[in-house]
């Protein structure tokens, strides 16, 4: 039988939905495509299974470069999605890594990590770490073709959207904080960060419904929390915040998305907690949450692509 909406325990709309007999309904982000070849740019892909008992694994993105000899920086890239809906394997990623590949000449690690509710936080930071580690044992040998012999590992950025920027910032602090033997992390985009607090900030205060959504899903994928104001959620009240293990971080965000202010205030804490590191914010005008993925060749998701690309790629390139 069917469960009908009086079932339902919990329901986020046009997002996901749980079931009282513990069913979980995702009602966007459960298509998935293929690794291949792309006809067009040349870009390989693949996938791989980093540990068989969590099933945590990647899709791995080669630019086709004139130098197979040429060493290439490295970016690890974290889905977004809530921490509950969307892949690795979307089609929206699997695009937009394509394409950044393409762009800023780099390889791509796109993790994919557990998701809650089956899994609730911290279980995704846990496994982003465990990915990281396998990456860097690439350093020094390892039994990846492309990331032994195609990366430059003194040149390796952290990146990702909404909940995945969420990710890619705490990682930056876990380096900083613990280290990754074999890994110099130059720097972390982060694209619309999913972050929060207890006290509403700039347009927030206009929309508190919108924002007690996020505070709601933050609660849902991390019902063990303690809030709003976990460090976690809020990287303000985070004491480690000075320890991020880069220098330089760029952060995107979009006029129209609920999260404007929490990218703005992102680079404001960054600033007071003493880290010593440039932080830029890039704001696209008219555009809301993570517009770049549902509409990747309108004018402004290719302006920010060229700017992710150009701060990917600053660097000169290392050759075998």
């Amino acid at each position: 039988m069917a469960s009908s909406s009086s079932d339902l325990v919990i329901n986020f709309p046009l997002f996901i939905r749980v079931y009282k007999d513990g069913r979980v309904e995702r009602l966007i982000g459960t298509d998935v495509v293929a690794p291949s070849t792309d006809p067009d740019t040349g870009i390989q892909s693949k996938d791989v299974v980093i540990d068989p008992q969590t099933a945590v694994s990647a899709r791995l993105f080669l630019p086709k470069t004139a130098d197979p000899n040429q060493k290439l920086p490295l970016l690890i890239y974290f889905h977004g999605g809530g921490f509950c809906v969307e892949s690795a394997f979307s089609p929206e990623y699997h695009n937009y890594l394509n394409s950044l590949v393409a762009e800023a000449n780099v390889v791509a690690v796109s993790v994919d990590y557990r998701r809650a509710p089956e899994h609730p936080l911290p279980a995704a930071y846990g496994d982003s770490w465990a990915a990281l580690k396998w990456v860097a044992s690439h350093s020094a040998g390892g039994d990846d073709e492309w990331l032994k012999n195609r990366v430059d590992f003194d040149r390796v950025f952290f990146g990702g959207d909404s909940a995945g920027a969420n990710i890619a910032h705490h990682m930056a602090i876990r380096v900083g904080s613990e280290g990754l033997s074999g890994v110099n992390l130059v720097g972390i985009f982060l694209i619309h960060p999913f972050f929060g607090g207890k006290e509403p900030i700039g347009g927030e205060r206009e929309n508190l419904k919108r924002k007690g959504f996020s505070d709601k899903l933050w609660m849902f994928v991390f019902p063990s929390s303690s809030g709003s104001d976990d460090p976690l959620f809020n990287p303000g009240m985070d004491p480690k915040l000075s320890a991020l293990g880069c220098k330089k971080v760029l952060v995107c965000v979009a006029e129209k998305d609920l999260l404007r202010d929490r990218g703005w205030y992102y680079k404001e804490e960054l600033g007071r907690s003493g880290w010593t590191g440039t932080a830029e914010v890039v704001e696209t005008a008219g555009e809301t949450h993570v517009f770049h993925l549902f509409n990747p060749t309108c004018d402004n998701a290719v302006a920010m692509l060229k700017r992710v690309a150009v701060f990917l790629t600053v660097h000169k390139p290392s050759c075998l």
